[in-house]
């Protein structure tokens, strides 16, 4: 299907050609009290139409840098980013609103910031497309929250709604306006375990019937259960992916997860911290290129000199 088909009932309508998210070479410095601190440094990501992905890293990693970038609330120092086929590195101050308004929905992990407590279930799913200037409003939010399961509370206040209701009527507000791209920040952080399945499975399966492309940032790693592609984010670069996929065999019919390391354009990878531990890698490894792979075994023979050694020595010398 290509990028400008309309999948599902008020689905998106794509006008552009390639990925929904793209970044090449991202960049974020943040500067504190004269103190420089790289968020980002250098990350390249690519999110296909349609796709529900996840992003897991520990706190510090990058992940909600790079969320703000790709929402348009932040801009990069350095790098490239297209999100719906908009270039975010070159937005006027009203691009910037009209793409936050229409291109993307966003979901907060406090249920508190999602929806107004004054209104009903369907009137907060309204308020974005009265925004909008969208007709047709009270059929497409009942539309949206009973594709949501929730429909039979249309009427009821956030108040009055459990955490996961409060969630399913947060995805459906964020996609009113049909955005292409779906932000989901930590959206099961406030949520048990079962609910928080819940959630995440009417997620998919909403964006899915709209042709919605959706990321998830979140450190719990559960949700990577939920979804065919989660990518880990290391000192502020993408580092490991990993594949879901259901295959059937003489066996019967089971999911395969199979992890994948990500290489840069300069050839540059991250192994993920349990292999390094597990083999002992450390300073330096040693490499063989065989015909079809290439084998990386702990380093052997004299030791290479640390970095913090180097450093001392530099400074002896001057």
């Amino acid at each position: 299907m290509n990028a400008t088909a309309r999948r599902g009932t008020g689905g998106v309508r794509r006008s552009y050609p390639g990925p929904d998210i793209w970044c090449e070479d991202l960049v974020r410095i943040h500067t504190t009290e004269g103190i420089e601190v790289q968020a980002l440094q250098g990350l390249s990501l690519t999110v296909d139409p349609g796709e529900v992905v996840a992003i897991v890293g520990a706190s510090g990693s990058g992940k909600s840098t790079l969320l703000n970038i790709l929402s348009g609330l932040d801009k990069p120092t350095g790098g490239k980013a297209r999100v719906a086929g908009e270039d975010l590195t070159a937005m006027t101050p009203g691009q910037r609103t009209r793409f936050r308004r229409g291109s993307v929905g966003f979901v907060f992990q406090q249920t508190s910031r999602n929806l107004l407590p004054f209104l009903s279930a369907a009137e907060n799913v309204q308020v974005p497309m009265l925004i909008g200037g969208t007709r047709d409003r009270a059929a497409r939010s009942l539309e949206l929250l009973s594709l949501l399961g929730v429909v039979d509370l249309a009427d009821r206040m956030p108040g009055q709604l459990s955490g996961g209701q409060q969630q399913r009527v947060a995805i459906a507000t964020a996609l009113a306006n049909a955005p292409s791209v779906l932000l989901a920040d930590e959206p099961t952080g406030e949520l048990d375990e079962v609910h928080s399945a819940e959630v995440l499975d009417v997620m998919r399966h909403a964006a899915e019937s709209l042709g919605t492309t959706v990321l998830i940032v979140t450190h719990d790693p559960m949700v990577s259960d939920h979804v065919a592609r989660t990518i880990q984010i290391r000192d502020g670069r993408t580092s490991t992916e990993v594949l879901r996929r259901t295959v059937t065999d003489a066996d019967g019919t089971r999911e395969v997860a199979e992890e994948y390391t990500v290489i840069d354009r300069n050839g540059r990878i991250q192994l993920p911290a349990g292999h390094v531990r597990s083999l002992g890698l450390h300073e330096r490894v040693r490499l063989e290129l065989e015909p079809d792979h290439v084998g990386i075994w702990p380093g052997t023979g004299h030791s290479a000199p640390s970095r913090r050694a180097a450093t001392d020595d530099e400074e002896d010398q001057s």
